[in-house]
């Protein structure tokens, strides 16, 4: 067999050293020999395919890095928003969309419109002193050396004004100066001004950035429903309140004009549907501006308790409210068998009971039927009553109305106003509240337990949201009980002492009561008063329950001094029926002519 030549080692080493430069695209590869030529590329090409691994590694590395910052600066800028930080709500999103607040046909009652705030950045100001003077010209209650002061303190960022109205944004445009910056907001906006101001009770900022501020509600539904109103899943679809606004509207404007013609320090109005408790109208007088809450605030530290525009008469107001009273205890003495609308009360008076006296106004004489003891307004009666009935069951009644409780209307003015009762709920105590004396109720209250009566017997919750449908509440008394109780009221209107509150077309059944305004010591006020009508309408099919109150109504008729509710609750209410019946759809009814006023 014969062999190939022997290729000595130093040969093969020579060879791999001629052939590097080939490998590494230094030489010619044809210079390598051709039985390793082969073996030279595989080797080549390992080496090029680990290189470009190396690369790639290298720009996945920089664009990880080149990503990562960016992401990182963008999660900064929040807190970076000018160099105050802006210290309210830094680093968090905030939250300033809001539902609108719409009546029970759509119409607007609280939206939201775009505005700017105002802030300085001293350091940036080109003419610190100018700028104040020209500052404190626009906005009269800035001092112009406290704020050059300001200025020159340091202070790196300070908040000048949260919200702008144009003109004042174009003012300060007009200084010209890149240290006063604009800060974009949405306030809340309330296109009716003080129509319904205590039911919408106002808004205000909560946390704020440069960027935008939260909206939160300070009073009345705004802050009740704070939750539903500020939640995004509801996607701005509006709340819808039980409010009508053309009825709100026209109980304010002839409240107004009551409080002209009598002379009255307040009053508080309350129009309910029966059946279900939605509250169409809730007006309290003074009132203010829910778009300028901060001023109302402010005149009510100066004035009385109870007393000042922000405090909501009907919600708030724990009142001693007289013979309105009268037709519970009618309605217990009926619903107790213990009377019939004819029965016969004793009457005479005065009765006596320890130490103290209970009178009438008149002298009744020594009988009336139960029926005239409601029309004619009769404390000896409903006190005679009382006692037949008792203090227990008594209690048990009013309970049964929701007399005794807070109420839990969407209002948080509502929540703790608890009424006023007796610390020993004896038989005297229960003989004065037979006639609306020693205890104390809100309007709102009165008005729920006069839609008991309206509706047939069922109890209702009074609501200031729109509900389409809502079921019947507990009975509070007999179908047959309510009916003759109405039929006492409607009385009281035609020849009784509320003949003023009478509408021709729409009849209206009601009750007066004058009630002494208690003194913060103990006793009563001489000469004042406050005058209520609690009834509804139509007498004859009633849809709506009105409860009118005046604080200290006075008018001169037939030469004196007249108080009473008969000759100033009374015609306020009949007044407000006649205007708002046509606006809640009630057609006239075959006109009534009503006897002569008292």
């Amino acid at each position: 067999m014969k062999h190939g030549p022997v290729i000595p080692a130093a040969s093969a080493a020579h060879r791999a050293e001629r052939t590097r430069p080939a490998l590494f695209g230094g030489g010619d590869d044809g210079a390598v020999p051709a039985h390793d030529r082969r073996a030279l590329l595989i080797e080549r090409r390992h080496r090029l395919f680990e290189l470009a691994q190396g690369r790639i590694v290298v720009l996945i590395i920089a664009f990880v890095t080149a990503f990562a910052l960016v992401a990182v600066k963008m999660a900064t800028i929040p807190l970076q928003a000018d160099e105050e930080g802006a210290g309210d709500g830094r680093g968090e999103v905030l939250v300033a969309s809001r539902s609108e607040i719409t009546d029970r046909k759509g119409r607007i009652l609280a939206t939201n419109i775009l505005t700017n705030a105002l802030y300085v950045q001293p350091r940036k100001l080109l003419e610190p002193e100018r700028v104040a003077r020209e500052l404190a010209a626009i906005f009269p209650d800035l001092d112009a050396g406290r704020l050059a002061r300001r200025f020159a303190s340091g202070t790196r960022f300070i908040w000048l004004r949260r919200r702008l109205s144009p003109a004042q944004q174009q003012a300060v445009l007009d200084i010209g100066d890149p240290g006063l910056q604009f800060a974009p907001r949405e306030m809340r906006f309330y296109p009716n001004g003080a129509v319904a101001a205590h039911v919408l009770g106002g808004a205000g900022f909560g946390r704020e950035g440069v960027r935008a501020a939260e909206i939160v509600g300070l009073a009345g539904v705004e802050k009740a429903l704070d939750g539903m109103l500020s939640d995004p899943a509801r996607r701005g679809a509006p709340v819808v309140l039980s409010l009508d606004l053309g009825v709100q509207a026209e109980v304010e404007r002839l409240l107004a004009d009551a409080m002209a013609l009598y002379g009255a320090k307040g009053a508080g109005a309350v129009v309910m549907d029966a059946a279900t408790g939605e509250i169409l109208a809730l007006a309290s007088l003074p009132d203010f501006d829910p778009n300028d809450r901060a001023s109302a605030a402010r005149a009510a530290l100066e004035a009385r308790p109870g007393e000042g525009p922000t405090f909501d008469r009907p919600v708030q107001g724990l009142y001693e409210l007289g013979s309105v009273f009268k037709p519970f205890v009618a309605a217990e003495a009926l619903e107790e068998g213990i009377a019939t609308p004819d029965t016969l009360i004793d009457t005479r008076g005065p009765l006596k009971w320890g130490r103290f006296t209970i009178r009438d106004f008149h002298d009744y004489g020594p009988r009336l039927t139960l029926t005239d003891v409601i029309v004619r307004s009769s404390n000896i009666g409903a006190a005679r009553l009382a006692q037949k009935i008792g203090p227990q069951r008594q209690r048990a009644f009013l309970a049964r109305l929701g007399l005794l409780e807070p109420l839990s209307v969407e209002l948080p003015e509502a929540r703790g106003v608890k009424p006023l009762l007796p610390a020993r709920w004896s038989e005297l105590s229960a003989m004065t509240i037979a006639y609306g004396h020693g205890i104390s109720v809100t309007q709102l209250h009165l008005a729920a337990a006069y839609a008991t009566i309206a509706n047939g017997g069922r109890k209702v919750v009074p609501t200031l949201l729109r509900r389409r449908s809502r079921p019947p509440g507990p009975r509070a008394m007999s179908a047959e009980t309510a009916r003759a109780v109405r039929t006492m009221l409607r009385k009281v209107v035609t020849r009784g002492t509320a003949r003023m509150a009478d509408v021709p077309g729409w009849p209206v059944a009601g009750k007066t009561g004058t009630a002494d305004k208690p003194k913060p010591g103990g006793g009563y006020e001489e000469g004042k008063t406050l005058a209520t009508f609690a009834g509804f309408f139509p007498a004859d099919d009633p849809r709506y329950v009105i409860v009118v109150t005046l604080d200290e109504p006075s008018i001169e008729a037939a030469g004196e001094a007249r108080r009473s509710a008969g000759w100033t609750a009374a015609p306020t209410a009949g007044a407000i029926v006649e205007r708002i019946a046509p606006l809640l759809g009630l057609w006239p009814s075959s006109p009534e002519m009503s006897p002569a006023a008292e």
